[in-house]
């Protein structure tokens, strides 16, 4: 019937696809007839592209073939002859009663000498057309000339003969029932790799029988084959061992072989190979060892992302993680490599292979790494140090008796310029001290001999509240009092940059008497002690010392931190000594240095004056020393403490959580478990056996779709879209199928009139960062027919999509216009792009300070809980919470939480949600605040707040 033709006519391949500029004006049939009769040979090849274009566009254009055929065929220009074959290709070759037109007998015998011509590239481009012929018609009569192909001098021509013998004899075996032994006999005498390639694919699909026994004849020279020969027999090797595991013994030994290839292609296939074949240690090892060489070895970063993948997914397989566990060193290596990202990976599959053997050598390496990126400013060293204090760091975490050997190398980074890597030491530090008692001496004196050297405000900060915390005898605690004056300079403050503002002090003075020190002594009397005995006589500004620096420029948040340091230093040193002299000393002192800094602030010398909430603390602290009350003594020297050994203790915990979660992955396959069939088995439990050709296979297709919660076809069913009216001409309905780059829709056209409806198109347009691949053709439907149409549009960024358009159609022996039935838009959801991540604190920050745009959407919803409003949005976003949940416990009627998520495209998106429920309301009222979002582009920013304004207001409906 007439449907079932438009059916397989709308089936039929498409091996062509064109870009049509659709600004370009189409030409008249006219117009291309003149042009294909009477051009010169440039008119002639553009008449016939546009040809092309109007036929792949479904115009119909019968009257040109013949003109073609006359006027064009018999010219030998090479682009012509080969804009011909898409001609060919694409043109209707059937009358509408399904009958072959007459004028392919003619366009057949061109063909046959074309097959013939003495020009190698005719022949080869012509053998290649056959390949998409499917008419078996017309390939009958070019069969004798199709084998002469094979025995021609170019290798050209004879590989393309054995790709048009091949697909001929998968479609059409009767045209040629002895290709598998006429290629094997072929393959015996084939030097070209190319040819041999092709032919060894033919019988691998044809005749697997003849690929293996023309491989065991010449096993032994695989390594001398060409790449491209090499990696169809690790393919061929890989799915005979899969269907017949009594074979491995036959290949095993070529593929051990194979992994000695020149070809990095053939040695990656082939560890990939190896390991699903055998999972005996000395395999496991080889293919490691490849993989490792392949990373050190690719200068492409991709590649050495792709392969380190592989190495990490062999990780995951318990029996082969105490293979690699002997290849740390090796893995190591691959820090040469300059990318972030590839050393990132690196150090984190060491991090999780390192054991108490290897230790050792992995810390030397990694303090040979810091040292080599001392003097090197590029712009990633920063992230990479900042990379390696966390690796050492969680080295000395996992094995705490080289932590010993570490802190020193560590704490040399605090004088460092690079404040990330600086900050991370700090964290680390203090983690350390805080849990390895018998080092806190060695810290702490190591702090003292830095500390001069430090750079950074942040890093000045944290290491005062450490030496704060941690310095108990009188010495340390003397010492760390130097340190502070010589880091403020002469006191009081005020009175000093008065005076050098004024000029009145002299250089030299200025140089040794600027930073004298009066220091409590043993025995109650002041020594005085020098700071800079000689500093250059440069700019004055210069000499001022990096504390004062920080306050002249408006940063007193240092001088609050100081304060609580002073005061905690002060109890102390109270607590540890009985002379009441000595004490007040010390006290006043601190006192001092305390009321100079708000003096400072007070003062309007600096460039901003002191915040209140700073003075505040200052004010705090010296009534705390003024009272000396034991309760305050209890705060500042045992809470603090306590705080940190409790949040590092849940910090622990978290860890541990997570590996116990990793090691839960690990299933063992039970004797009684049920036989998986490839067939009804689902995507997502496929196993080690799974044919990995196949499976790639089926990803590049798109057919692994997601799994959704509902059963099977629920899912789909909820992503119909309608797209007309029940009552209109034309009902329509489209399924959108959305894979990672593009998107396909499956729309159903149901004619619901009486009339048979012409040249029925379904015009699609687009909004948004979406393309539209291809037009779909016209049809014609029959009266209460239906048919399906498939559209593809290419996704190129995450932001939301709307796909809209119009059904145009004419009814036959109706004089009216076209008629035009409006489509209701299609909105690509944005949630299929993204996917939840998790970054550090500091990242965090980092990037929403980098970040330029930002959405700010205003809470509107009847969810009356706050956490349960998180949760709704962690849900409807897709991202993931980054504040920890022992932070948002407990309920304090406000909560403020970080989310980051990414997308496949490699886009980040950052939220800040800002909520709270004001105690005077009711308890059902509903939660207030606002969300903010930030993200590198517009769109990802104003799609991500749509979708959360549509969601909490659909959400105030259900309630």
């Amino acid at each position: 019937t007439k449907e079932d033709k438009m059916a397989t006519l709308a089936e039929q391949p498409c091996y062509t696809l064109i870009n049509i500029p659709s600004d370009a004006e189409p030409p008249t049939e006219l117009q291309l007839r003149q042009d294909l009769e009477k051009g010169d040979i440039k008119t002639k090849t553009e008449a016939l592209k546009k040809t092309i274009q109007q036929i792949l566009n479904g115009e119909k254009l019968p009257t040109l073939l013949m003109t073609i055929i006359r006027f064009v065929m018999p010219i030998q220009d090479h682009m012509i002859k080969k804009l011909l074959l898409i001609f060919w290709e694409v043109v209707p070759k059937y009358t509408p009663d399904g009958k072959m037109l007459h004028e392919m007998i003619l366009v057949c015998d061109a063909y046959r000498k074309d097959l013939q011509h003495p020009n190698e590239f005719i022949r080869g481009s012509t053998l290649r057309f056959l390949c998409k012929l499917k008419e078996a018609e017309l390939l009958e009569p070019l069969m004798p000339a199709i084998r002469q192909c094979l025995e021609h001098r170019h290798s050209y021509v004879r590989r393309n003969a054995v790709l048009a013998i091949y697909t001929i004899y998968r479609n059409h075996d009767s045209l040629i029932p002895d290709a598998p032994e006429l290629i094997a006999k072929f393959l015996e005498g084939e030097q070209d790799m190319s040819c041999k390639r092709n032919a060894f694919m033919m019988l691998i699909h044809a005749d697997q029988e003849r690929a293996l026994n023309y491989l065991s004849s010449c096993i032994d020279q695989v390594n001398s084959f060409g790449d491209i020969l090499q990696l169809v027999i690790v393919e061929l090797i890989y799915k005979v061992c899969h269907n017949n595991p009594s074979e491995r013994a036959r290949f095993i030994r070529c593929i051990y072989n194979l992994l000695n290839s020149q070809s990095p292609a053939v040695r990656y296939e082939a560890a990939g190979t190896l390991v699903t074949l055998s999972s005996a240690p000395t395999a496991v090892k080889a293919a490691a060892s490849c993989y490792i060489e392949l990373i050190i070895k690719e200068s492409d970063n991709n590649v050495k992302l792709i392969v380190l993948d592989r190495l990490i997914a062999l990780k995951e397989v318990p029996a082969h993680e105490k293979v690699l566990q002997d290849l740390v060193m090796d893995i190591l290596r691959v820090l040469s490599a300059p990318d972030l990202e590839v050393r990132k990976k690196t150090l984190t599959l060491a991090l999780d292979l390192v054991s108490s053997r290897n230790i050792e050598e992995m810390v030397l390496v990694l303090k040979k790494e810091v040292v080599k990126t001392n003097n090197v400013e590029h712009e990633d060293t920063g992230k990479y140090r900042q990379l390696l204090v966390r690796t050492l760091h969680q080295c000395c975490i996992k094995f705490q008796d080289i932590a010993a050997t570490i802190i020193p190398v560590l704490i040399e980074f605090l004088g460092d310029q690079n404040e990330l890597a600086a900050l991370d030491v700090l964290v680390f530090v203090r983690e350390a001290i805080q849990r390895f008692e018998s080092l806190r001496g060695l810290i702490i004196s190591k702090l003292q001999e830095i500390f001069p050297s430090i750079k950074a405000m942040k890093i000045h900060r944290a290491a005062l509240w450490i030496l704060g915390e941690y310095c108990e005898t009188n010495d340390d605690i003397q010492n760390v009092m130097t340190m502070i004056r010589q880091a403020l300079g002469e006191i009081p403050i005020v009175d000093d940059e008065i005076k050098k503002a004024a000029g009145e002090v002299a250089d030299d003075e200025m140089q040794s008497g600027g930073q004298v020190q009066k220091l409590v002594t043993a025995d109650g009397t002041y020594a005085t002690q020098s700071a800079f005995s000689s500093a250059p006589s440069s700019a004055k500004k210069e000499e001022r010392p990096p504390m004062r620096q920080y306050m002249m420029d408006g940063d007193f948040f240092v001088g609050a931190a100081l304060a609580t340091t002073l005061t905690k230093l002060a109890l102390k040193y109270i607590a540890n000594t009985p002379d009441v002299k000595r004490q007040n000393s010390l006290v006043a002192e601190s006192m001092l240095i305390m009321a100079a800094i708000i003096h400072l602030g007070k003062s309007g010398l600096p460039t901003k004056p002191i915040t209140d909430d700073d003075v505040d603390r200052i004010a705090t602290c010296l009534k705390v020393l003024a009272e000396k009350t034991p309760l305050m003594g209890e705060i500042f020297n045992t809470d603090c403490r306590q705080s940190l050994s409790l949040m590092l203790a849940a910090k622990m915990e978290e860890e541990k959580e997570l590996q116990r979660a990793s090691e839960k992955r690990t299933v063992k396959v039970q004797a009684d478990d049920p036989i998986s069939f490839a067939q009804l088995v689902n995507k997502a439990e496929m196993g080690a056996t799974e044919n990995m050709f196949e499976l790639t296979l089926s990803q590049a297709l798109g057919m692994s779709g997601k799994k959704d919660g509902d059963p099977i076809g629920a899912s789909k069913l909820n992503k119909v879209t309608q797209l007309t009216g029940f009552s209109d001409p034309v009902y329509s309905e489209a399924y959108v199928n959305v894979n990672q780059f593009d998107i396909v829709l499956d729309i159903l056209v149901v004619n619901q009139t009486s009339d048979t409806l012409q040249n029925l198109t379904v015009e699609l347009a687009t909004l948004g960062d979406l393309k539209l691949v291809e037009k779909p053709t016209p049809m014609t439907m029959a009266p209460h027919d239906f048919c399906n149409i498939k559209a593809n549009v290419k996704v190129a960024s995450t932001e939301n999509g709307i796909i809209f358009g119009n059904i145009v159609y004419d009814i036959s022996g109706a004089g009216s216009d076209r008629n035009c039935v409006v489509l209701n838009d299609i909105h690509i959801d944005i949630m299929d792009y993204i996917v939840p991540a998790s970054c550090d604190d500091t990242e965090f920050r980092q990037m929403w300070a980098e970040f330029e745009w930002e959405n700010k959407v205003a809470v509107n919803t009847n969810v009356s809980d706050l956490a349960e409003f998180l949760q709704h949005v962690i849900k409807i976003t897709n991202m993931r919470c980054l504040t920890p949940e022992k932070a948002l416990k407990g309920d304090c009627g406000f909560m403020a939480a970080n989310m980051y998520a990414k997308s496949i495209f490699g886009e980040n998106v950052l939220a800040n949600l800002s909520i709270e429920k004001p105690a005077h309301l009711s308890k059902d009222s509903p939660v207030q605040g606002h969300i903010r979002i930030r993200a590198k582009s517009q769109g990802m920013a104003l799609s991500m707040g749509d979708k959360i304004n549509l969601s909490q207001k659909s959400i105030g409906k259900g309630q």
